[in-house]
């Protein structure tokens, strides 16, 4: 090299990063082929960490704070150039800053359906759908698996990754999690931390810390999500099985009315109806007498008797529905039947 090429040559004495906004994990300064002066000064903000490396080899790793750069504060780095004591040369190297900071409100969700086992239903499929936050620990490792010798490494370019890994690990939170797979919904907090477990390895696989896991929302099947449905309504009514039939009947009501807006048997449905509350209100009444009943009738009952007044009673309102069409011939003769059965 030429001295004119030697006095043109700028030496970099600062070295330091100043973000300009979010999103960004990773940055490479800008050497432009120039050299790094020998005692200049390196600064490390808090939420950052800055790497030297050489050659391609990982050197001296820097947490926030200010340096000066010297054999003394570069010790692999002089290792790696075989430097000398008295060495005050300007020399080249790499640094990359790194954000420690945290990057939150991250998205991830099933955009499919996931199949899980559970050990009450076997195979079912589910939809989720929540946050999570993470940071940088390890600068080393996530430039030697992620970042690499790029400019700039954004939380954009990891988003892919990181929601495929929360997603990969679903399955192992439902079965560590202990939640039966119906209460879900109602245990999201409990999910999310076994979620969060589960996944933090391969996070720190990655140099990254999970730093929370929230759930805003659990889809069940529709299939199951009904028996939830039914299970929400006898909770609602105390067992009470008068008051679940009371709420099941008002749960049809807006269907009724839906059929018949659209041209169906009103007459047909008001009859399927009024047989539904009807049967409901006997079903209730005999529940209710049974429930009643002093201990000697209970161990009647226990023992496989009926007594006949209860029978005739409810032959009688067996009979006033079939009179007013709302039973069937054929509905009141198996009735009837199953009753008669029970008095012999």
């Amino acid at each position: 090299m030429g001295l004119m090429d030697f006095i043109k040559k700028q030496f970099i004495d600062i070295l330091e990063w100043t973000e300009s906004g979010d999103g960004v994990l990773a940055w490479r300064y800008p050497m432009a082929g120039n050299e790094i002066q020998y005692g200049g000064s390196l600064t490390v903000r808090e939420s950052q960490m800055a790497v030297f490396v050489n050659e391609g080899k990982v050197a001296d790793v820097f947490g926030p704070g200010m340096y000066k750069l010297t054999t003394s504060t570069l010790p692999v780095l002089t290792y790696l150039k075989n430097w000398d004591k008295l060495f005050q040369s300007p020399f080249k190297s790499d640094v990359y800053f790194f954000s420690t900071r945290q990057q939150v409100d991250q998205r991830w969700g099933t955009s499919q359906p996931v199949t899980i086992r559970d050990k009450d239903f076997g195979a079912v499929r589910l939809r989720a759908f929540g946050n999570y936050s993470y940071r940088i620990v390890d600068p080393k490792r996530f430039h030697t698996e992620i970042s690499g010798t790029r400019d700039l490494y954004t939380v954009a370019d990891l988003d892919g990754q990181l929601r495929g890994l929360m997603l990969q690990h679903i399955s192992d939170a439902v079965a560590s999690s202990g939640v039966a797979f119906l209460d879900l919904a109602a245990n999201q907090i409990e999910f999310a931390r076994a979620l969060q477990e589960a996944t933090a390895p391969s996070f720190e696989a990655l140099g990254l810390k999970l730093e929370s896991v929230t759930m805003q929302n659990v889809s069940l099947p529709e299939e199951l999500q009904k028996i939830l449905d039914q299970k929400i309504g006898m909770g609602m009514v105390g067992g009470d099985m008068g008051k679940f039939m009371q709420y099941q009947t008002a749960q049809s009501i807006p269907k009724f009315a839906e059929g018949a807006g659209q041209g169906g048997s009103v007459a047909g449905d008001a009859m399927g109806l009024g047989a539904g509350v009807a049967l409901g209100q006997v079903l209730a009444g005999q529940l209710s007498q049974g429930l009643q009943s002093q201990p000697a009738a209970t161990a009647a009952t226990a023992a496989g008797a009926i007594r006949p007044e209860d029978v005739m009673a409810t032959l009688e309102k067996l009979g006033e529905l079939k009179a007013k069409g709302i039973l069937t011939q054929e509905e009141f003769d198996a009735k009837k039947g199953e009753l008669l059965k029970k008095l012999v």
